[in-house]
């Protein structure tokens, strides 16, 4: 048998004091509230008195360390799958708001529905949904965690409910450290939870791509 249930976890706060989009830059781990939110987010999965069987994590280090404390909770060695990491993006390392009022960079909003910024969405959706497959079937019962990023979780929501991929990423129904719950039926995915458990107020969230 299978998983029963899979959530797709959020990385919590990133420490960014420059509030650059860091994408997939090294060195941007979690800051202090950052590790908090994470454990929120471990806790908050444990009080569903649901057994975890299952964690895998995107490589770079702010889902690595947001994948410790579950590791720590469940007993589990988190696997590193590169299917479930943040996508490209050209403005990597830049502030947004400066970087949009040179015009040299209009010529990337161009295709927005691609996006042209970046990884096209249909390829973080396939992607996606392979690793959620690989990681269903990994076990023979309960859970599984996936601890990933802001827009390959919103992208998978919106296939899932059958709604374009094309949005506004301000408009992002995916907080540092949320849970996005679904199960596996008749070989299609339905999302049957959300949550928001972390702390959150006052957090900086500006360097998801």
């Amino acid at each position: 048998m299978p998983a029963d249930r899979l959530h797709l976890v959020r990385h919590g706060e990133v420490d960014n004091p420059r509030r650059v989009l860091y994408g997939r830059l090294p060195g941007y781990g979690l800051s202090a509230d950052g590790h908090h939110m994470a454990q929120q987010a471990a806790d908050y999965v444990g009080r569903l008195t649901r057994p975890v069987t299952g964690l895998v994590c995107s490589p770079l280090q702010r889902t690595r360390e947001s994948a410790a404390p579950f590791a720590a909770r469940f007993g589990l060695e988190p696997v590193v799958d590169e299917r479930v990491i943040e996508p490209t993006n050209v403005f990597e390392g830049r502030r947004m708001s400066r970087a949009l009022l040179n015009p040299g960079n209009w010529r990337h909003l161009r295709e927005p529905a691609v996006p042209s910024w970046g990884e096209p969405y249909a390829q973080v959706i396939a992607r996606m949904d392979a690793a959620m497959r690989d990681a269903w079937n990994s076990v023979e019962t309960g859970d599984v965690v996936i601890v990933s990023h802001q827009l390959p979780i919103w992208v998978t929501h919106l296939h899932v409910m059958g709604l374009p991929s094309r949005h506004d990423p301000r408009r992002r129904r995916c907080a540092l450290s949320s849970v996005t719950s679904l199960d596996l039926r008749d070989d299609r995915w339905v999302e049957v939870g959300y949550a928001e458990p972390a702390s959150t107020a006052g957090a900086i969230d500006v360097g998801a791509v």
